[in-house]
Formats: C-alpha cells, structure tokens, sequence
C-alpha cells in the first residue's frame, strides 16, 4: 500500500542516492587530479647563453689622452733694424731657405757712402801713426804726439767698424733654416725698426700688419699639450729609460705619428693643476703646421703584474663598479671590483684572481646564480673591447 509515510521514505532514499553520487563523483576528480600533479614533470632550468673571457695578469701601460697644439722648432719674424727702403726680395713665397741666406736688400747707397767715407778716414788715421812712430824713432816728435796719433786711429777705425755694422742692416739674412712664410712687403716699400710693418689702402687695396716675412723651422717640428701633475713623477722616471717617453700624436684621417717628449717644464701651473710638456715629431711630409690642434696620447707609467679584464665586462651602478664571472658549475656571480685604470679597451681591476671567467657579453641578461652557457659569439678582440 502507498501510503504517505511509504512516499516520504522512498523521497529521502533517493536524495541520499543522488547525494552519495555526488560524493563519489568529487573523490574521483581528486584522485584524478593528484596522480596528474604527482605525474607533471617540473620546468626545465633556464640557461642563458654569454661569451665570457678570462683574467689575465700582465703589465699594463697608463695611456693619458689629452689635446695640444703644433709649435715651430724655431720661429723668427723678419723685421728690419734700421728705416729705409726695400731695393730688391731674394726670396719667393713658402721658399725654403738656410741660415745665413738672403731675404731683403734695402737701398745701401747712403750707408755705403758713409762706410767707404769712414774707411778712408780709418786708412789715413793709420798711416799718420806709422809715421809719427817713425819721427818719435828719429827723436823729431816726442811720445806724447805718437799716442795722441794711436788715439786718432783707433778712433777712426771704430767709427768705420760702426759704419760698416749700419751698411749690414741694409742686407737681411736669414738667421734659421726653414720655411717663409707670406712675404708682407714689395720693393720699394719703406721699413722701419718698429715692430709693425703695414700696408695701408682704401677698397682697391688691402691692409697687412705683421713682420717683413716669418720663417718657420717645421722639419722636426713639436707638439706642446698639459698633463695632470700626479702623473709627473712617473713621467720623470719613463723619460730617464733608454726609450724614453713616447707620444702618438692623431693628425686626422686615420693617420697618425710618433714622437719623444724631450722636455717636461719645471713649474706646475696652480690653477690648472698640470705641467707643461712638449714633444718632438719628424715633419718631412710637411703635413703639420704651428697652431694646428692634435689629439695626443702618452704614455705616464706601467703598472706591473696587474688584473686586466675588457672594459665591457664592468657595470657601474649605485652599487659601484660590478662583474659577473662564472663558477665551476656554470653558474654566474656577482664580485664587486675596484678599477685602478682604463684605456685601450681594457680595465685593471681588483677584487678577481688570474683565471676568472667573467661575462663580457650578454651580461645584461643574466642575475646571480642563473645558469650559464658559453655563446657561439665571435672571440673577443681588442677592437671589441673598445666598442
């Protein structure tokens, strides 16, 4: 008989089958789900790929770049000694002359007239006291009257030295071997010992002031620049070895040349905190001239035994200055180091033992502890170093 209590018994009975199901369908999936978990494989370690390169301990030359300017050997400006006119130019132009050549004539008519003038007078002078010597011998003149002669002829003679010294300023000659500059007068133009010569003119013509003419010894020829005085004490003991102190002077072009520092001044300049040096350069090519700005580079001091690693292997950071190298499992780490010196592409360091392997690209991937690999990348070079 169906009767309600028969209804609600066979309700509640098919609720609990429905809830059992439930049950039993949440302990499957989790069953499934664990053995799936217990089953996946873990994440591959990730490798990254550098080129690393190692510590080497060497001599490490301090190379100091800096700037300086060209100076002549030599320089003089022809200027005249006395005021007079230009008669004749031996010279052209950019001509090469030699000490004791030719440059200017001035007129020398006046000053030769005076010279020959004072020269007979000079002879004259001479022959009245050979011959007063003469008289005082045969007791017709006294002594007194032989050295007043003496006096008038030394006399004489002095006035035509004086004579034939003036007739010189009138024959301009070089007093170096070098090179003429522009030459700034013509004949016919008037000179003085004035330390300007001008040409003065209106819009038909031009104004020049300056020397006669320059000559300039540009064969060998120097290199004046400064260095910072903490480098002078080593460069005063480089400059006392036999090959001296070398300097390589950048002219443009990808040319470049070598010369030798033969003097270091004495004095340190206060306010700019450096020394003076100068360079000497061979200058057949004529391909430097006085004034032209140069990119020079010196050698100050080696320092001995030194940690040298690339300069691109270093990071500076708020941290200072860092290196990653890397251990024996491949793994990489970070060592604070200390730069003592740069140049060249290259860095001396401390903080690092000879043979370390330190990352040197590939670096700005990589954090302390990641796996490591070294790269396919071309070997590094030194012109790599300095990019």
């Amino acid at each position: 008989m169906n009767t309600p209590a028969n209804k609600r018994f066979n309700f509640n009975k098919k609720y609990i089958y429905i809830i059992l199901g439930l049950v039993a369908i949440i302990l499957l999936g989790y069953v499934l789900y664990s053995s799936l978990s217990t089953t996946k494989k873990k994440p591959p370690e990730i490798v990254q790929s550098v080129v690393t390169t190692a510590v080497v301990q060497k001599d490490f030359p301090v190379i100091i770049e800096t700037s300086g300017n060209v100076v002549a050997n030599n320089i003089v400006d022809i200027r005249p000694q006395v005021a007079n006119v230009i008669a004749k130019i031996h010279i052209k132009d950019g001509q090469e002359v030699k000490a004791g050549d030719l440059l200017f004539t001035l007129d020398d008519r006046a000053d030769k007239a005076n010279f020959e003038k004072f020269k007979a007078l000079a002879d004259d002078a001479e022959r009245q006291y050979n011959r007063a010597q003469e008289l005082a011998k045969q007791n017709f003149i006294s002594q007194a009257s032989v050295e007043t002669a003496m006096a008038n002829a030394n006399s004489a003679r002095a006035a035509a030295n004086a004579s034939q010294v003036t007739l010189s300023y009138d024959y301009i000659r070089s007093p170096i071997s070098g090179r003429a500059g522009v030459i700034n007068v013509f004949p016919g133009s008037l000179v003085s010992p004035s330390n300007i010569v001008s040409t003065t003119s209106s819009i038909t013509a031009t104004t020049s002031q300056g020397a006669m003419v320059t000559i300039s010894q540009l064969n060998p020829i120097n290199v004046q620049f400064t260095v910072p005085e903490v480098h002078m004490a080593g460069l005063m003991q480089l400059q006392k070895s036999p090959e001296g102190l070398i300097v390589t002077v950048d002219i443009g072009g990808g040319i470049t040349k070598q010369g030798k520092v033969y003097v270091i001044d004495n004095q340190i300049d206060t306010v700019l905190g450096s020394v003076r040096v100068k360079a000497t350069l061979d200058n057949s090519d004529y391909s430097l001239a006085p004034g032209r700005f140069v990119h020079v580079n010196l050698q100050t001091q080696i320092i001995k035994d030194a940690l040298v690693v690339p300069s691109q292997s270093i990071i500076s950071n708020t941290l200072g200055d860092l290196i990653y190298t890397v251990d024996a499992e491949n793994k990489t780490v970070m060592n604070k180091v200390k730069v003592l010196n740069q140049g060249n592409g290259s860095a001396v360091v401390t903080g690092l033992k000879v043979g370390d392997r330190v990352v040197v690209e590939g670096k700005q991937n990589i954090r302390p502890g990641l796996k490591i690999a070294e790269g396919s990348a071309r070997k590094i070079t030194e012109e790599d170093s300095k990019k």
